[in-house]
């Protein structure tokens, strides 16, 4: 298995980048990863290069770019290169913390979209209360959705929750203002008619307030709700443990309670933390494309790698491929 990193992504790159890349060739069999990036800076972390090697490049995209004009104006940024192997043959996936927008226009001009895939979407694995976590899908790559596009996220859902996360017919969940039939926006209501006759295991609809609870495996939306889920999400979790240290900070009494609770805190944090599930899958295109968190560490390198890795393994994207293909040729007969 064969995979490129951008190793100038990311707020933490390239250091965190090449600790990551590191512990995963050590931990995962036949695996070998080329890091794309400024070689001497690569350099300066990497003490073990077994299974790995550099593609040397100083061009760079950074958050502040135009991310379209800066993947076709900038061929030899590192994100542009880590797209071009996969491309061409040479890596079976890639992973950037870096640009989100970078990343998608990349994934599209140049890994390519999968057939009878309109529009990719960016989907997050997020964390529930029974620690099972869920698929949340779209979270910004389109913040315009189509039905057809709502109908797609699901499959691809579902193919992703069943093959990767191992879950047996995972039901699939419609984001919505209200749980009963008939609820919603145009887009909601006829995206809720498709799915009802889909080839996916679809509960109905579901509330923001109940995704967490693990009311559904896998949640579709349009990427500008799915975007303030997330971020909604990632807010009040900072903020809660912003409180609970500042509440066990306050007094002698509490500083006393808190070590004494230290370790069931920690556990409590990785259990919020969607890093301890990988990345965002830019599910839709021709071969696994992930997108780390811009804060990602060494550990999140790790889960975006072994992330990738099952893809790559139980062959997402051909599954998809397939799914979709099959349900063109029955839409075919039915219209003959």
């Amino acid at each position: 298995m064969r995979m490129a990193i951008d190793a100038m992504g990311g707020d933490h790159a390239p250091e965190e980048i090449v600790h990551g890349a590191m512990e995963a060739v050590s931990k995962m069999d036949n695996l070998s990863i080329t890091l794309i990036g400024n070689e001497e800076q690569i350099k300066k972390y990497l003490t073990e290069t077994k299974n790995i090697d550099i593609i040397h490049t100083e061009e760079v995209i950074t958050g502040e770019d135009e991310p379209v004009r800066a993947v076709r104006r900038k061929k030899n940024a590192s994100l542009v290169l880590m797209a071009k192997e996969v491309k061409e043959g040479r890596a079976d996936a890639c992973i950037s913390a870096g640009n989100t927008g970078a990343l998608m226009s990349s994934g599209l001009f140049v890994v390519g979209r999968i057939p009878g895939i309109d529009r990719p979407a960016l989907s997050p694995t997020l964390p529930t209360v029974d620690g099972k976590g869920f698929l949340l899908l779209d979270v910004g790559a389109n913040v315009d959705a189509k039905p057809d596009h709502l109908l797609q996220y699901a499959i691809m859902g579902s193919i992703y929750s069943e093959q990767v996360r191992g879950i047996f017919n995972p039901t699939v969940g419609l984001l919505n203002v209200g749980t009963e039939d008939g609820k919603g926006n145009e887009l909601t209501k006829k995206a809720f008619d498709l799915l009802k006759e889909a080839p996916v295991n679809f509960t109905g609809n579901v509330e923001a307030r109940d995704i967490l609870s693990g009311v559904a495996d896998v949640v579709v939306t349009d990427g500008f709700s799915g975007n303030v889920a997330l971020k909604t999400i990632e807010g009040t979790a900072l903020t809660m443990f912003s409180m609970l240290k500042e509440t066990f900070m306050s007094s002698t009494k509490t500083k006393i309670a808190a070590g004494m609770v230290k370790k069931d805190l920690k556990g409590l944090q990785q259990k919020l933390d969607y890093s301890e599930y990988g990345g965002a899958g830019l599910f839709g295109l021709a071969a696994p494309v992930i997108k780390a968190h811009g804060s990602s560490d060494r550990r999140a390198v790790f889960n975006a790698i072994r992330q990738a890795g099952h893809m790559v393994e139980y062959k997402v994207a051909d599954t998809i491929k397939t799914t979709m293909e099959s349900i063109r040729q029955e839409k075919e007969e039915t219209n003959e």
